[in-house]
């Protein structure tokens, strides 16, 4: 999927390649997604025409109802009845009216129709647009909304109202009124000023959460938020700063690195830092540095597919190796600074990955050999959970804590181990693989304070209030280096074991 056009292309575990609102849930409920989460119209099709192809419908007249419809249901059921699940949450994306959503719509209502309205709530996000010139907020277009959700057979319980102003009683009373909803159910979601992290409290200021167990009759307790506090109030008002410079090549739209973005910054919070990001185009550092990564504390170089950019990257890989900066590289992030460390310290002419160059002279980076024969794209690449073990006595164990991690991947190149040996002579060394030695996960230099480069996506991983080790090392390194420039060591205290995978809730 083409960054530019869709955002980030979020992995779960089993290597469901998904929208990056499934980022967002993960960081938000601290479950583990699976690819049973996610429902596309092309997966609904798709079951439909195989079934008919088996002889599932006997011969009958496949149509959208109920055929398509009836595996709309399915899947619903299918988390609650094998989970055992006391709430499924259920988004159905688009606009009220789209052609495209109109199959989902109608399934939402006939599930209403045979799990019982008192064991559904029908929440509808809308829109309430201000309007400068007339200074006032506009309810018609949620009254047009929901009139078209009634035309469908669906009456909303719930309006939440995205909204730049405060809603006052008399629209909260007219939206009321004319969309027949509860007063109490017309819930402002107003712009937040600072950090999407805002947005529960805000949530729970206008009742929505008790309002929700009281339609499903749920007996819950008043929620602890304290944790959630303290994380907003490190966000909001951190006690220091630091400037990470972030090099890629999708930087003009700002959900291709999401989650990047959001690891950062749960990172920062844990240290009570706040994030000046220094976003920097790969290709403007074509003929030169410039001076563009002047003064960062920090270079991150994050993943990517295609040649665009990469000399770029390689740059800026180069001058975090030579000046100390701290650095993380991400998938690709890790394989530019493998090349450069190849072509600038092994002196290996040539050194490049078969994906820019397919006659590579020095190939340090190079096809998956379970790859040279693919010819479909679509989820054909190393994708989902892998283990990683990490070789002891290294930097990658003191901040994870641990010698085998469970990481989230998504490429097709990999490290040549055919140069292990010659560049980890020059201090280039591999500190984590795959349990079976083959595949390379983790590299780091030796002499260096923090240059961490990774196979993997760490970013799908981190939470709120439990930060990835490698950004939280990472943020560490930064303020040693911010502290002090010329500082040469290690980095101090590194992260804690992550979190036991038994705390997480996990999902099919």
């Amino acid at each position: 999927m083409n960054p530019f056009q869709h955002g980030e292309v979020y992995v779960l575990n089993d290597g469901a390649e998904t929208d990056l609102d499934l980022g967002h849930y993960e960081r938000f409920t601290n479950c583990v997604l699976s690819r049973h989460n996610n429902l596309t119209s092309g997966q609904v099709y798709e079951s439909v025409i195989l079934k008919e192809r088996r002889g599932d419908y006997l011969g009958k007249t496949v149509q959208v109802i109920p055929h398509v419809t009836d595996v709309i249901k399915e899947r619903i059921r299918e988390l609650s009845d094998e989970n055992k699940y006391d709430v499924v949450i259920t988004e159905i994306g688009g606009t009220a009216g789209d052609i495209e959503g109109l199959p989902f719509l109608e399934a939402i209502r006939q599930f209403i129709l045979e799990a019982g309205p008192q064991n559904v709530v029908n929440i509808h996000v809308t829109l309430v647009p201000y309007i400068k010139a007339a200074a006032e907020l506009k309810t018609k277009p949620t009254q047009q909304s929901v009139a078209k959700l009634r035309e469908i057979g669906l009456q909303p319980q719930v309006l939440i109202c995205r909204t730049e102003k405060p809603l006052d009683r008399e629209v909260r009373q007219k939206l009321s009124m004319f969309c027949s909803v509860s007063e109490k159910a017309v819930i402002e979601a107003r712009d937040v000023e600072r950090t999407v992290y805002e947005y529960p409290l805000m949530l729970h200021a206008e009742g929505l959460d008790q309002l929700v167990c009281d339609l499903l009759h749920l007996k819950t307790p008043e929620p602890d938020l304290t944790n959630w506090r303290k994380f907003l109030e490190r966000v909001i008002s951190p006690k220091k700063q630091v400037t990470i410079a972030v090099v890629g090549k999708y930087i003009d739209l700002q959900d291709a690195y999401k989650s990047i973005y959001e690891s950062l910054t749960h990172a920062a919070a844990s240290q009570d830092c706040g994030i000046n990001l220094k976003l920097v185009d790969a290709e403007t550092l074509l003929d030169g540095i410039d001076g563009k990564l002047k003064d960062v504390a920090g270079v991150l170089i994050p993943g990517g597919f295609g040649e665009r950019g990469v000399e770029g990257k390689i740059k800026a890989a180069r001058f975090a190796r030579e000046h100390k900066i701290p650095y993380l590289g991400l998938c690709l992030g890790m394989q530019v600074a493998t090349i450069e460390f190849a072509r600038n310290v092994c002196g290996l002419e040539g050194a490049n990955s078969t994906e820019f160059d397919k006659d590579a002279k020095e190939p340090v980076i190079s096809l998956l050999e379970e790859q040279r024969g693919v010819r479909n794209k679509g989820a054909s690449m190393r994708l989902g959970t892998w283990p990683t073990k990490i070789a002891t006595g290294t930097l990658a164990e003191k901040i994870y804590g641990s010698n085998e991690v469970l990481e989230r991947h998504r490429h097709r190149y990999e490290f040549n181990m055919k140069y292990r040996d010659r560049m980890s002579e020059k201090g280039f060394m591999i500190s984590g693989t795959s349990p079976d030695g083959a595949l390379a996960e983790l590299v780091e230099l030796r002499d260096h304070p923090y240059f961490v480069g990774c196979q993997y996506h760490p970013e799908f991983q981190s939470k709120p209030n439990k930060p990835h080790p490698l950004f939280k090392g990472f943020i560490q390194a930064c303020l040693v280096r911010q502290a002090n420039p010329e500082t040469r060591a290690a980095t101090g205290p590194l992260s804690p074991p992550r979190v036991p995978d038994p705390e997480l809730v996990l999902q099919r």
